[in-house]
């Protein structure tokens, strides 16, 4: 995989770019924001504000959408937006188009918190669109690139979206019984996207800092995971979790093995590594759990489906992102790659709100307690990120370095 790098508009002159063509240069820079801020605040809602939350879509339903589809999936789309740049030479969004596809993530936001039936629908059709926009451009760069390894991506985007929209209709009716399969379904997208990039990324990141360092890239088992994950979103379709939880196992149980084979105690002393490590292996571990639930086998901290959701989501999925977007954003903005004490402390009190929300699922005296020391900790860790890379994001590369057909050249320092 190539270096990631910054893609402007090709120019006879070597014109230094202004904030906002900056800002609008590439889907991680507005989305980057839009994701960390909304994983802030709507925690800030759900945790101690729940009284706001008087839309149609609201409760656990609307902690549980916004959490999948509002953050983590607005997260991988700002990335893919932004990698697909690198993999075909050609950016998929930027300039107007990519400020309208934030808006239109941002109404969709508003829309769900405001009460009425009209409401509702709004935020529908924008988030929708939102996905549908998003897998279009995918679709548009990797194709005419005939980036054959990235055809999935666009699709994985697509089915994303498709169980969005699925779920809010199926909420709107009130078919409750069949709205956790959409969640799950939806879940198992995000875990394809999810390892496709990470198992790609974390050996190449890791080989380029530890000198010397020679890991697998795990191409092969690679393939057969995400043919697993496919698998198993097609059982979960046709409602066969037994099945799906065949698959879902395989795949965690290679996620695993994958990290213990990248030599985790080399990275040890690298944040921006361990993190995506500690991430994968929480997804893995998520995954077996998750094939657990679903075939039936269900010890006493397994009883609830919360508990494989928040290893997944929280430990996998969630870690995984505030390691990506400190070491993206760092990279695709011409800065060191250096992890800053207030990066460091993000990853820790993300591990902390995991694992306090972990502990929060069994009802206890610490139960409450235990919750609220979740929520500050999230709160606190996307804040840091945001106090941190605002100013970075919103501004020209720190470089400024184009080569003579007006790529940003990467400037990626060990």
């Amino acid at each position: 995989m190539s270096t990631l790098i910054s893609i402007s508009p090709p120019s006879k002159t070597k014109q230094p770019e202004t904030r906002m063509t900056a800002f609008l240069s590439l889907g991680f820079r507005p989305l980057y924001i839009a994701g960390a801020a909304w994983a802030l605040i709507s925690i800030l809602l759900w945790v101690y504000t729940p009284q706001f939350l008087q839309g149609t879509l609201n409760g656990m339903w609307w902690h549980a959408h916004e959490m999948l589809w509002a953050f983590v999936g607005t997260i991988a789309v700002a990335f893919l937006l932004t990698a697909s740049a690198t993999w075909t030479g050609s950016n998929p969004i930027k300039g107007v188009p990519l400020a309208i596809l934030a808006l239109t993530w941002l109404i969709a936001r508003i829309a769900f918190l405001i009460p009425g039936d009209s409401m509702f629908f709004t935020g529908m059709l924008y988030e929708f669109s939102f996905y549908l926009v998003s897998a279009i451009c995918l679709f548009r760069v990797i194709l005419k690139a005939k980036s054959k390894r990235n055809y999935a991506l666009p699709w994985a985007v697509l089915g994303l979206g498709i169980m969005d929209l699925a779920f809010l209709v199926t909420y709107y009716q009130g078919k409750l019984d069949v709205l956790m399969s959409f969640f799950e379904v939806g879940i198992l997208f995000m875990v394809l996207i999810a390892l496709l990039i990470a198992r790609r990324v974390v050996p190449f990141f890791a080989t380029r800092k530890i000198q010397g360092l020679q890991i697998p890239m795990h191409t092969r088992s690679g393939l057969y995971q995400l043919i697993a994950c496919g698998i198993a979103i097609f059982f979960g379709l046709v409602a066969l979790p037994k099945v799906m939880a065949l698959f879902i196992g395989i795949a965690g149980i290679i996620a695993i093995v994958q990290v213990i084979q990248w030599k985790p105690s080399k990275v040890l002393g690298e944040p921006l590594l361990w993190v995506l490590y500690l991430a994968y292996f929480f997804l893995g571990l998520g995954l077996v759990m998750g094939a657990l639930y679903f075939a039936g086998i269900r010890p006493s901290i397994m009883v609830r489906p919360a508990a494989y959701i928040h290893v997944i989501g929280m430990g996998g999925f969630s870690i995984m992102i505030i390691g990506m977007l400190t070491r993206t954003a760092l990279g695709h903005t011409g800065h060191p790659l250096k992890a800053s004490r207030l990066m460091v402390s993000s990853y820790v009190l993300v591990l902390v709100a995991t694992i306090s929300r972990l502990a929060a699922l069994y009802p206890s005296v610490y139960t409450q307690p235990l919750l609220h020391v979740a929520g500050l900790a999230w709160i606190l860790a996307f804040g840091f990120y945001l106090w941190q890379f605002v100013p970075i994001l919103t501004r020209p590369r720190a470089d400024q370095a184009f080569d003579k057909g007006g790529l940003i050249k990467p400037m990626e320092k060990k």
